[in-house]
């Protein structure tokens, strides 16, 4: 790859990521159902095997503007001693230990200095014990748990001296069933994902119509009917943002990809034309060379030998 070229992707990227790290982030389908407070203890009941009852024993935490590359949390709150950061997630993220590091550590700030605690006395002070949830609900096969370790990021595992652990349900059909059972509001949560995300999946349907069509079946099936039917117009506009973001993702990982062999091209088409260089062979054998190796018509490998030639000549 030209370094013209290399540049021009390294704006374009540049641009990409710089909309996402500074746009404010819309709440997402999984925010806006658990806020609820009712709905929230019940997951955590779900969850944990716990019974509490009363939803005010519930301290939202949630920092609302929390964005750091491209992070935002979901749902962050404190219930006997134990501070919960629940995030939704529809790919499998290896890097979420580490994005629980960030958000911890704004949140333990914010308790600190709203508690007036002193973390430089001599006495030991206090802090509710982190609990890290991720639930998946991605197209591609999980298992039912699994654990998501910071010092898996690390070199030098061995020697290091911080971990953040979080844990990874699967939400999708099938899949941890006990919890989906004791938590209605999350078992028909994942529903109306896999109806919008099936909806979305059949060509030649405009993405609005197939949003209104997935919203309309799933209140007909019974599936959050006065929360769709209350909040109809906003949850459209939050599938349909969430929706234009993964797709932002999914083709910024296909350019990298591409920009990867393209560039893996072009080291073995220096290559060979150094080497057949070395070897004394004529401008003409080695562009029929460069043709027949690399498929490239008699043109395109006659456009390619004089450019890399003409640039490693300068």
């Amino acid at each position: 790859m030209g370094k013209k070229k290399k540049e021009q992707n390294a704006k374009k990227k540049s641009a990409g990521n710089h909309s996402y790290i500074n746009r404010k982030y819309k709440n997402s389908l999984f925010r806006m159902l658990f806020s609820d407070r009712e709905a929230l203890l019940s997951l955590y009941n779900a969850v944990n095997q716990t019974a509490y009852k009363d939803p005010s024993a519930l301290e939202i935490m949630t920092i609302d503007d929390a964005i750091y590359v491209g992070i935002k949390n979901d749902l962050a709150f404190l219930i006997d001693c134990r501070l919960n950061l629940y995030e939704a997630q529809s790919t499998r993220n290896p890097n979420m230990p580490l994005r629980g590091v960030f958000y911890f550590s704004q949140v333990y700030q914010g308790y600190v200095n709203r508690n007036g605690l002193n973390i430089f006395s001599e006495k030991q002070i206090r802090l509710p014990v982190p609990r890290y949830l991720v639930l998946y609900n991605g197209t591609k096969e999980e298992p039912d748990r699994q654990i998501l370790r910071l010092s898996d990021a690390f070199d030098h595992p061995e020697e290091a001296c911080l971990e953040c652990t979080a844990v990874m349900l699967n939400i999708n059909a099938g899949h941890n069933s006990r919890i989906m059972k004791q938590c209605r509001t999350l078992y028909e949560y994942a529903v109306l994902v896999d109806t919008v995300r099936n909806y979305l999946n059949i060509r030649g349907i405009p993405r609005e119509q197939a949003v209104d069509e997935a919203v309309r079946e799933c209140i007909r099936r019974g599936i959050l009917v006065d929360f769709l039917k209350k909040h109809r117009a906003e949850v459209k506009n939050v599938i349909l943002t969430e929706y234009d973001r993964e797709a932002h993702i999914r083709a910024e990982k296909k350019e990298s990809w591409e920009d990867g062999v393209a560039e893996e091209r072009e080291r073995l088409l220096r290559s060979a034309i150094r080497v057949q260089r070395k070897k004394g062979q004529k401008e003409a054998d080695i562009i029929s060379f460069l043709a027949e190796c690399f498929e490239l018509s008699e043109e395109e490998a006659r456009e390619c030998y004089q450019r890399i030639t003409q640039e490693e000549i300068l």
